[in-house]
């Protein structure tokens, strides 16, 4: 099979510095509306991908995601906001970017082209063969994900990855791939912005399903969620309020005694 990166063919619009404001924008959102579209098609895939996570969730395992630049800033991102959402201890969903945290913030270079980098990442979380590695890599071709990839193969681990390029050597090497092809970019290569949007929507997909499977939500709230602020306070008062017809002040109290909207409204209930 010929793989192609489309994500680095030319861009269908020319003359960019020639358009007005309103051109860009309008283009660049005709662009972003195409990526939904492309995630449908690999929802099959995605789902093979989720029931393995949940599987091994399930068996005490943990996800960790390994990217470079822009894909490894995603993954930091989604395994950031799990225990804050869900109640999750900080080290159920694991970000790991090619040059360490320094990376998120700052390119680190050559980070990403050290094919054997990332499995030595993944030794210092003590890695496992309950856990899940996911690498995401717009193009397809990144070393370090590849290369971490091959050797959690090698040692009983499931890999998965989130690529956006048909065929790539990212897919061919992991055992659940997800390839997500939204096509060329509106600035030639710039894979942060389809690319990067359409990664973005299947890390929302996998952590949340599984969340979800593992009845971290309960309706459709984040009963388990961190109430770490103001209005998640707020938000987790309104909850118990919903849930069992008390006052707010009355709902206050109970979520001050017992720390979540779950166990405040389990404890009231019994």
């Amino acid at each position: 099979m010929t793989f192609t990166k489309t994500t680095e063919q030319a861009s269908k619009y020319e003359h960019l510095e020639k358009m007005s404001v309103q051109e860009l924008l309008a283009n660049i959102n005709n662009e972003d509306k195409t990526v939904p579209n492309a995630v449908e098609k690999a929802l099959p895939q995605i789902e093979r991908l989720v029931e393995q996570v949940v599987t091994k969730l399930r068996l005490g395992g943990r996800i960790f995601y390994i990217g470079a630049g822009t894909s490894g800033r995603l993954g930091v991102v989604d395994a950031s906001e799990c225990p804050p959402t869900f109640g999750v201890p900080f080290d159920l969903v694991n970000g790991i970017i090619a040059g360490g945290d320094t990376a998120i913030r700052r390119a680190v270079e050559n980070a990403e082209d050290n094919a054997t980098q990332a499995w030595i990442d993944l030794q210092e979380n003590n890695i496992g063969e309950n856990d899940v590695v996911i690498g995401i890599a717009a193009s397809g071709t990144t070393p370090y994900v590849i290369g971490g990839l091959e050797t959690c193969n090698q040692n009983n681990i499931v890999t998965g990855c989130i690529t956006c390029n048909a065929g790539s050597p990212l897919a061919l090497t992991a055992k659940f791939p997800i390839e997500v092809v939204v096509g060329p970019e509106f600035v030639t290569g710039s894979s942060r912005m389809k690319a990067g949007t359409a990664q973005k929507l299947v890390l929302n997909m996998i952590s949340t399903t599984s969340m979800i499977q593992l009845g971290k939500v309960k309706g459709n709230k984040m009963v388990d969620m961190q109430l770490s602020n103001i209005k998640l306070v707020d938000r987790g008062v309104k909850m118990i309020m919903g849930e069992i017809q008390i006052s707010y002040e009355e709902a206050s109290e109970l979520l001050k005694k017992y720390g979540s909207v779950r166990n405040a409204v389990d404890n009231y209930l019994k």
